[in-house]
């Protein structure tokens, strides 16, 4: 007797494949930026409040061979959805998308999102469009993110890719069936920092965080960093008082992280630390001198402008009557020498 989790799965070619170019439904591997999660939040949080769903495009780079995804952007796409049907705003996808390739022309269009984790005859309709020939992903398979937005519980995230069966050519169009595919949300330095600072808004009754400086960012790093070589401590001591099951791949990774730390006296460590403070007191020294000597300068030209408008303009003023007199007295000359004249 089967399992009942068992099933059967009908594949026909997913359409007439030109040559050099097979279409694939092999597992990839999708990798997801935290952007694009916050994006497709901020989209949920700002949907109607009779729309159960909302849906997107996803963009991102893929592998040479099509095996390796990664999701960096994603922008919202309109629906309308019902019992009966799905309405979407196709003309705007594919303006908006074409304006997205022209900002971003290394990216490429990997397929669509949905805020529910429910697979329904729509989602197949809407991914056998992201998927088709054309404006799709052909001849790679496009990629279906379902993000959990419901309240009070943890953000769930899956990927998909799909395969047609066999149905009717009635069907096909609204027909798929979706595999599973492994994924990881993967951050940088830069990320994690500001994942972490948003994070602490959850603690706070207004959900407001105030950016840290760098000195209290330097201090909770510290902090963390001797958090974690506390907690290294106490499993290696466990591991020795066999307290703790021992693992030969984390001992290697403990071994590899060690070794590298260079071999510095800490000594040496806090002379250096103490001359890089230094030479960061100087350079800020200096800089503020510069700045207070162009402030100087620029004041100094400008009072120097000043007074000299002042001068040109008292002397305008007095000479213009003097000047109006000398004319009036040349021409009473000029008469007293034509009536001397006469």
């Amino acid at each position: 007797m089967l399992e009942s989790d068992s099933f059967l799965h009908l594949a026909r070619p997913l359409g007439p494949a030109t040559i050099g170019s097979q279409p694939t439904t092999a597992p990839l591997n999708v990798i997801v930026q935290p952007q694009a999660i916050f994006a497709i939040l901020d989209h949920s949080l700002r949907r109607n409040a009779d729309q159960e769903r909302v849906i997107g495009t996803l963009l991102g780079v893929r592998s040479e061979d099509g095996q390796d995804v990664e999701i960096r952007n994603c922008f919202a796409v309109g629906h309308t959805e019902t019992q009966e049907q799905v309405e979407v705003d196709m003309d705007y996808q594919k303006q908006m998308l074409a304006l997205h390739l022209k900002a971003n022309p290394k990216e490429v269009l990997v397929g669509w999102y949905a805020t529910s984790a429910e697979l329904n005859t729509f989602s197949a309709l809407i991914q056998n469009f992201y998927g088709g020939q054309g404006d799709g992903t052909w001849p790679y398979p496009a990629v279906h993110l379902t993000i959990s937005t419901e309240a009070g519980k943890d953000i769930d995230a899956r990927t998909y890719i799909s395969a047609p069966v066999g149905v009717t050519a009635e069907r096909a169009a609204d027909s798929a069936a979706f595999i599973p595919v492994p994924h990881e949300i993967r951050y940088g330095e830069a990320e994690k920092s500001g994942l972490e600072l948003i994070s602490g808004a959850k603690d706070n009754p207004d959900r407001t965080a105030s950016v840290i400086t760098d000195i209290e960012s330097l201090e909770y790093a510290i902090e963390e960093v001797l958090n974690m070589l506390d907690r290294v401590s106490r499993y290696v001591e466990a591991v020795i008082d066999e307290e703790a099951e021992p693992s030969t791949a984390l001992g290697q990774f403990l071994l590899n992280a060690l070794a590298l730390a260079p071999k510095v006296d800490p000594e040496d460590i806090e002379r250096d630390f103490n001359n890089h403070i230094q030479d960061v007191l100087v350079v800020s020294y200096l800089a503020n001198t510069i700045r207070t000597q162009i402030d100087l300068s620029n004041r100094l030209a400008t009072a120097a402008l000043t007074m000299g408008a002042g001068d040109g303009l008292g002397g305008s003023l007095t000479n213009g009557p003097g000047s109006v007199d000398g004319q009036r007295a040349g021409r009473g000359g000029r008469g007293g020498r034509g009536g001397k004249e006469g």
